[in-house]
This record gives C-alpha cells, sequence and structure tokens, in this order.
C-alpha cells in the first residue's frame, strides 16, 4: 500500500448523513456496507436529481424546441461538460454516454477492432481483468482471426512489467488493463504501459470502473486512447457509463449502433451519420441517469479526490492491519499500490457461507470470483470474500467485522 499524505479533516458522520440507504438495520444490526467495489451507495442530492428530472423536465432531448427539452438538453450536455473536467479530456466530445463499463468496452472492441483489426494481430490485456475486459476482446479476436496476450502478475498482484513489455511487439495493436484491479485492488502502472505499447504503435484502453471513486483521474497525463467508467461506482446511478476517447481515433470509429441520433441524413439509399460523440449514441439515451451523474461528480469534488483517497487509504491500512492478526484468514492481493480493496479467504470457511454469516450480522461483503474467474485460476482458489471501503465507511464499522469474522470463525475451531 502507498504512502498518501494525510487527508484535511472529513466530517465523516456528516457525509453519512447525504445517504439514506446507510441508516437502517439488516437483520435487526446497523448495516455495515462494504461492497463497494460492486457498487456503492448514493448521495440524497444525486437521488433527487432523478426525482426533479421526471417532475419538472422529462422530455426528449436535442431535437426539441419546446421549453422542457430545452432544459433537460441543456442539462444532460453540462454534465458531459462536467465529465470532460473531471478526467481532463481536451473536448466534450471526446465524452460518449454508453450504459456502463462493459458496453464502453464493447463499443470499442465493436467498432475500433472490426475496422483496425486482422489476421496476425494482437491484443494485450492482464491476467487480473473482468470478464467485461476479456470477453469482448476474445469475441473480436475470434471474428478477426486476432490473438489475445495475457500479461502475467507475480503474487503480489502486480503486473510482471519487464515480461509485460516484452509481449508487446509490432503486432500489437491494442493493450487493455484495469486501472485499479476490483478484485486485488491492485493500482497499475497507467504511463509505463500506455508509453511502451504507444512506442509499437498499439493504442491503449484504461478500465477505470475502479479508479473514478478512489484515484485523480486525467486522461491527457496519462495520454490514453480510450478510458471507459461507470457511473454507479463513483455515487452515481446504476446503468450509466462513460467512454472517453481521443478525437482522432474516434472520428475514425465506424457507429456502434445505428437508430435516431446518430445520424445527419437518412434515406433508403444511403445514410450519413452525426459527428463525434452523437454518432455513438443511437436512440434516446438514459436522460435522467446523465443529469444525476452530474451531482456525483460535485460531491466528489467538494470532498476532494485527494482527501479522499487519503481517508480510503487510512481504512485500508486499518482494515489490512486487523485481518492480518487473525488466525486463519489470508489476505489475496498484496500490492504496495491497492486502491481500499481487500479479498480475503478464511481457512476451513466457505467464502458463500462466510458472505452469508456475515450478513447476519448487518455486514454486506462481496463472495465468489468477482467477474474474474482466470484470474481466481491463477491463484488455484475458488473465490473469495471482499471487502471493499468508500469514504462514508469508518474504522468502527471496520471494528465490528473484525469481531464478527472472529465469533464466525471461532465456532469451526
Amino acid at each position: 500500500m502507498s504512502s498518501i499524505v494525510k487527508h484535511q479533516t472529513l466530517d465523516i458522520q456528516k457525509i453519512r448523513s447525504e445517504f439514506p440507504v446507510l441508516h437502517q438495520e439488516v437483520n435487526g444490526k446497523p448495516l455495515i456496507y462494504f461492497d463497494n467495489a460492486a457498487t456503492n451507495q448514493k448521495p440524497k442530492r444525486v437521488i433527487d436529481a432523478l426525482s426533479y428530472y421526471y417532475e419538472h423536465d422529462n422530455a426528449n432531448i436535442h431535437r426539441g424546441v419546446h421549453t422542457l427539452a430545452e432544459r433537460a438538453t441543456s442539462a444532460f450536455e453540462e454534465t458531459r461538460k462536467a465529465v470532460q473536467q473531471f478526467i481532463g479530456a481536451n473536448e466534450a466530445e471526446e465524452i460518449i454516454f454508453t450504459k456502463g463499463t462493459s458496453e464502453s468496452i464493447n463499443l470499442v472492441a465493436s467498432s475500433w477492432g472490426r475496422k483496425f483489426l486482422n489476421s496476425g494481430d494482437e491484443v494485450l490485456i492482464s491476467t487480473m481483468e473482468h470478464h467485461s475486459n476479456i470477453v469482448p476482446w476474445q469475441m473480436i479476436c475470434e471474428e478477426r482471426g486476432a490473438t489475445l496476450q495475457v500479461m502475467p502478475i507475480d503474487a503480489n498482484g502486480d503486473i510482471v512489467i519487464e515480461q509485460a513489455l516484452k509481449l508487446m511487439s509490432d503486432k500489437t495493436k491494442l493493450v487493455a488493463f484495469n486501472h485499479a484491479s476490483n478484485t486485488l485492488g491492485t493500482v497499475n502502472p497507467v504511463k509505463i504501459l500506455t508509453q511502451a505499447a504507444h512506442k509499437v504503435g498499439a493504442k491503449v484502453l484504461v478500465d477505470g470502473a475502479q479508479s473514478t471513486s478512489h484515484l485523480n483521474v486525467d486522461v491527457r497525463d496519462l495520454d490514453v486512447d480510450f478510458f471507459a467508467f461507470s457511473a454507479h461506482k463513483m455515487y452515481g446511478p446504476t446503468g450509466l457509463g462513460v467512454l472517453y476517447g481521443k478525437r482522432s481515433i474516434l472520428e475514425k470509429m465506424p457507429p456502434y449502433q445505428g437508430g435516431g441520433e446518430m445520424i445527419k441524413d437518412v434515406s433508403f439509399g444511403k445514410t450519413t451519420y452525426n459527428d463525434i460523440p452523437y454518432k455513438f449514441e443511437a436512440g434516446t439515451p438514459d436522460i435522467a441517469n446523465v443529469i444525476a451523474l452530474k451531482k456525483a461528480i460535485e460531491f466528489i469534488d467538494e470532498l476532494g479526490k485527494e482527501n479522499i483517497a487519503a481517508y480510503e487509504h487510512e481504512l485500508l491500512t486499518y482494515g489490512t492491519e486487523k485481518l492480518n492478526q487473525i488466525e486463519g484468514v489470508r489476505i489475496v492481493g498484496t500490492a504496495k499500490e491497492k486502491v481500499s480493496v481487500i479479498s480475503f479467504e478464511v481457512e476451513g470457511i466457505h467464502h458463500f457461507d462466510l458472505g452469508m454469516w456475515l450478513d447476519a450480522k448487518g455486514i454486506a461483503v462481496r463472495t465468489g470470483h468477482h467477474c474474474t474467474q482466470p484470474l481466481m485460476d491463477h491463484y488455484c482458489i475458488e473465490g473469495t470474500a471482499r471487502a471493499s471501503f468508500s469514504v462514508y465507511n469508518t474504522k468502527e464499522e471496520i471494528d465490528a467485522f473484525v469481531e464478527a469474522l472472529k465469533v464466525i470463525i471461532s465456532k469451526f475451531k
């Protein structure tokens, strides 16, 4: 785990007061929500933004001239600009709204892949990828006659850079990897891998699903060609994602889907396509969720990314130390640079059983392979339990979680 400068004092109780879902009991116990890597909770301002749109501004966007349509369009495009600033893109037109990280990656695989991948080419991913950053590349490689290569990782959960660089050649057309692992928490060296990929002429796609709520993201500084992430993992609504792409690349890519909005002119003889980003946003988008995403960005900006990262690092360090003190617990993923994710096994207890017993005590953790089956195979395990922390979690919750674990483990001795 990296050393991060101490955060400015955050009023955690005030932050918690903004999240209605946290103030409830589950199975007669106060809810402790440690499933933030799957999805984090939503502040009231995000929930209110959804309601306000449907109560006051519900209308389709871009093509209407009436007042509601103009208000909805303005709010929708304001979010696009907010996302641009949030990730440091050159222009708002490089921001494409999708259904989530999975669709963003599928868009690139389908559009860019079908145009630029050919027989004999290679796509390079890492061992720790989520299925969403594996399966689309398998599908397009099979279709185009390309080959999927895999960067190895070490026992700690870090990419073995020397071996990764050796896998890059003039055959490599795209390198795709996550910014931070949803299972291990590992923060990957984006700049090093991107620079190496560009040296051999390859494009770079980064899965940022686990980084946008934890880390500062500047796509211009990272120099990535594509960056994908989901709103629901950064305090925003479900069913909404973002794809960033460099203008020079997006303009060369064919549309991903056909329909309304992505066209300029349609006749039975020929259709001409719209400019970016609308070329990739066929049909009526998820207007309410896009508008609400701006409120999630404002929430993060108000707290400060550095403050969030530093506080979550404190929770990660505290939780790691506590779990390491429990006999029979083994943490899977011990990279030096991590986001606030702890995957672990308990000797003699299946992770599904562990998850159910923790739930009985009001503690929500994720169990299973976390959509990273090849990674589980690498460690020769079926799955893990995973506790993942957000800025509204506390050390007191970690203490309660650890005590619950001890009680559960004691029943098996």
